[in-house]
């Protein structure tokens, strides 16, 4: 039995999470590591664990109750945790369990000072931690007290804060085991955690290390603060040296105390440079044996480094595997197309297929790999020019990157690159005859996919659909269509910037776009208005509404008095604008017309706010508003010198912004026109598969590429690890940021805006859409919990066109993620609302409820008492 319940850290390595927990398998792992030490010691398995589990069947009850708490019900957690707790502890260890343990530890002495460590099976994962959530006992002597500090191990599976975590990542309590490390006590000089990559910046080629005098507890603690080296390409580019006043010591008698370091000592450094370096050399050396960048511990024993535990960073955005080892420089795709979330395979997959340039993808999310476009001086400034104007902290992040010292190699002019992304050189007439055109072949194209598509199945749907995705990049690559686009967005930087110039105005162009025709996005926020209209005067269908939570609810609404019309309106509504959702651009997420109560809430907010016919008097105020300001500009032009031609090449630019730019969101509604009817193809054929037994649930074929989809389908085998696999990635994915720039180097550059011109305390933003209102934020993260008022200002990270039916109800705009020319902006234009994008952390920094002051003209935002 003595095998079963013991395994000696030497037996132990990275594959046997399941018997010896995290913490045991990588200390395994680190043993076996050439010129790595590892105090020496032993794994109480999860066997044992189970074993005590089952001592006490009322622990069972428990852990049901358990499952059935919201994360954030502290209270319930914390007393329904600590009776498990206390359960566990007064388990007696059965004799045969206890004489497994005191046989392992008279290998190491029986009186010798052991630590007793936690290792659950959930814990130093690739994609979480669990870093400190279970316990850890240092210098427990004694076989009596190992014991005791065994059961303790055990029962800190149930510690407030893991319970917490686990149900916060969605990981079941049952399904986590606690393994105990008891290894021989080392009394260190000093102590400290190595991260290999920049914890920070994520930059992989820099490591730091933090020192302390003593055991490490002091730094883990926040007793004290810790010396920081920080070491690039085998040298220490930087220190810090702190005053460490205190340390933690190993008493003889067991136990630690935190002792005082002599005045002399406090400022000396714990390391020299060449034991820094050295430790760094070891770090590389652990870090290659586990594939990954490594959080880790160690100590300075002797003049010689011993390691006590080794971890994943899990914080580190993923790098896009490129296959050779150039520098890289990538742009975020999520935060151009205003959808930073993570995708799921098949998402991300469909996006590179239908894409007009190649995508990479790295935790979840598309980045385009710019590199040749800034090494080439002559396309670089191009390149820098587009991304200012859409994005200035991307332009920023990229010219960071510029002054890092040759990592961008330059390119002579001549060299690859091409032109910079979006430009079109032929210029178009201001004919909107040619916006019709471009709507009429896209309608033909969709309608054509939805015919071809029907008698598809098998092998040939997929054959079929790489031919539609040609189609597709076709209609997005049509020559007129990016000149049509390009117009409207260039006419908009002309106005901007000549009538600044000549009237000191700033953001003119926001005004005169107003109402603009043929945008469909801001379309779809009035047509909701109509159907509130229908709703309104039919109490018993809003009364219905506002329990509804079934998705079929719209079959219900014909045995309602007024119901039949209603469900009319939303049919129709859904027939236009169905294939719309949050997060559009990934194929897998549910559209409204999958989920059509989404649209609830809003239809509800707009019966509630609004009077009848409120579309068509808001869509005339703004023309009428877009008029007035045209014959206002244009007046005043007139009078300045040479101003009859001042006017005349300003309303031709009028004219030409007011022709094109509600165009600008278009392409992005046939792209998402045709990817539901891909989408729903696939879900057909994904349902073929279920009724053969191929697949368990239809929704699976998410977590697969769409060339993975292929061969299931051709071989009628599906990898049920994979899959498995890829939900727990996509699960984890949820944890990372997004940058907007990432190099090769791993390192996540955000940029700043650079600006002293704002009041201080203001959050500061890109300015989109002029004016200024003041208003209580309202930070809403999911469009189906809105609950707006009249006034109030939306706050949330980003919004892609689906959010547009909230802007009709709301009297400002503040995201994080946006560009002058993304669908949150120009529709913030069209309805007139004050918009600042690209705050930073808005969503966090600015709480709930709080009044604010949006500067839209300016691009700041200033916080109310």
């Amino acid at each position: 039995m003595i095998e079963q319940y013991v395994w000696d850290l030497q037996e132990v390595d990275e594959t046997q999470v399941a018997f010896v927990g995290g913490k045991g398998a990588h200390l395994g792992g680190l043993s076996r590591i050439e010129g790595i030490r590892v105090p020496t010691g032993f794994c109480v398995t999860t066997d044992a664990f189970r074993r005590i589990m089952a001592e006490a069947p009322s622990i069972d009850d428990r852990l049901d109750q358990l499952s059935r708490l919201n994360p954030d019900d502290r209270e319930a957690i914390r007393t329904l945790s600590a009776q498990i707790r206390r359960t566990i502890e007064g388990i007696a260890i059965p004799d045969d369990l206890a004489a497994a343990i005191t046989h392992a530890l008279a290998r190491l002495g029986e009186q010798a000072a052991c630590a007793v460590r936690s290792s659950a099976t959930a814990e130093d994962l690739p994609t979480a931690s669990f870093a400190g959530q279970q316990d850890t006992y240092l210098n427990v002597v004694g076989p009596a007290a190992i014991l005791q500090h065994v059961s303790r191990c055990w029962a800190s599976l149930f510690t407030e804060r893991a319970v917490t975590y686990r149900q916060r990542n969605g990981i079941d309590h049952r399904t986590v085991h606690m393994a105990v490390v008891v290894q021989q006590m080392v009394f260190p000089h000093a102590a400290g955690i190595l991260f290999t990559a920049d914890p920070v910046t994520g930059n992989r080629k820099v490591a730091t290390v933090d020192a302390g005098f003593g055991l490490g507890e002091a730094l883990v603690s926040g007793l004290v603060n810790p010396d920081v080296f920080t070491v690039r390409h085998g040298e220490v580019a930087a220190k810090a040296i702190a005053a460490k006043k205190h340390a933690v010591h190993a008493l003889p008698a067991g136990g630690t105390q935190e002792m005082a370091i002599d005045s002399q000592r406090q400022e000396q450094p714990t390391l020299t440079d060449a034991q820094v370096v050295r430790l760094v050399q070891l770090g590389r050396r652990i870090e290659a044996h586990f594939g990954s960048p490594q959080d880790i511990e160690w100590c300075l024993v002797d003049d010689g480094f011993q390691i006590v535990q080794s971890r994943p960073i899990t914080t580190l955005f993923p790098i896009p595997e490129t296959g050779d080892q150039e520098n890289h420089v990538y742009v975020s795709v999520g935060h151009g197309q205003m959808m930073t979330d993570p995708m799921r395979p098949l998402g991300l997959s469909m996006w590179q297929l239908t894409a007009m340039v190649p995508m990479h993808e790295a935790g979840g999310r598309l980045f385009v790999d710019v590199t040749r476009r800034l090494a080439s001086p002559a396309s670089r400034a191009g390149l820098l020019d587009v991304m200012g104007k859409g994005d200035p902290l991307i332009r920023d992040a990229l010219e960071t990157v510029l002054a890092h010292d040759d990592f961008v190699p330059s390119l002579p002019d001549a060299g690859p690159g091409g032109p910079p992304a979006g430009r079109t050189s032929a210029s178009i007439e201001t004919d909107p005859a040619i916006v019709t055109e471009l709507i009429e072949r896209s309608q033909v194209s969709v309608a054509a996919l939805e015919r071809d598509i029907r008698s598809k199945t098998g092998p040939a749907l997929f054959d079929y659909l790489l031919e539609a995705f040609e189609e597709h990049k076709r209609v997005l690559g049509d020559p007129l269509n990016l000149q049509a686009i390009m117009a409207g967005m260039e006419a908009t930087w002309w106005l901007n910037d000549k009538l600044q110039e000549w009237l000191g105005e700033k953001n003119a162009a926001d005004t005169l776009t107003l109402s603009a025709p043929d945008n469909i996005t801001s379309e779809m926020g009035l047509a909701l208005l109509d159907v509130a209209d229908v709703i309104r005067p039919q109490p018993e269908v809003v009364a219905f509404l506002q329990g509804v939570e079934d998705e079929g609810f719209l079959d219900e609404l014909t045995k309602l008095a007024g119901g039949t019309e209603a469900r009319d309106a939303i049919e129709s509504y859904l027939d236009r604008y169905g294939m719309r959702c949050v997060g559009e651009i990934d194929i897998t997420r549910p559209r409204w017309r999958e989920r059509p109560t989404t649209l609830v809430p809003v239809i509800l907010d707009n019966v509630r706010i609004f009077e009848p016919g409120a579309a068509e008097r808001r869509f005339e105020e703004g023309r009428q508003k877009a008029e007035k300001k045209e014959q206002d500009v244009l007046s005043r032009l007139r009078a300045l010198p040479d101003g009859a031609q001042k006017a005349d090449e300003a309303k031709r630019m009028i004219d030409r912004v007011r022709t094109f730019i509600g165009y600008r969101e278009y392409p992005k509604y046939g792209i998402v026109s045709r990817y539901f009817v891909y989408k729903q193809a696939l879900l057909a054929e994904a349902e073929r598969l279920v009724q053969a037994n191929v697949l368990p649930e239809k929704e699976d074929i998410f977590y697969l590429t769409f060339q993975e989809f292929h061969h299931v389908v051709r071989s009628n085998q599906v990898d049920d690890q994979l899959i498995q696999q890829r939900k727990d990635a996509f699960r984890s994915y949820h944890a990372l940021t997004p940058p907007r720039v990432l190099t090769s180097d791993g390192e996540a550059v955000t940029g700043a805006y650079r600006r002293d011109d704002v009041p201080t305390g203001a959050l500061i933003g890109l300015p989109v859409s002029a004016g200024t209102v003041e208003g209580r934020a309202r930070v809403i993260l999911d469009m189906a919990e809105a609950d707006l008022e009249a006034g109030d200002i939306l706050v949330t990270t980003f919004t892609d066109p689906s959010w547009s039916p909230l802007f009709v109800g709301i009297a400002g705009l503040v995201t994080e993620v946006g560009g002058l020319m993304t669908h949150g902006a120009v529709i913030a234009r069209e309805y007139g609302l004050p918009a600042v994008v690209g705050v930073e952390q808005a969503t966090r920094l600015i709480p709930d409820g709080q009044r604010i002051r949006v500067h839209g003209t300016d691009g700041y935002v200033e916080i109310l008492p």
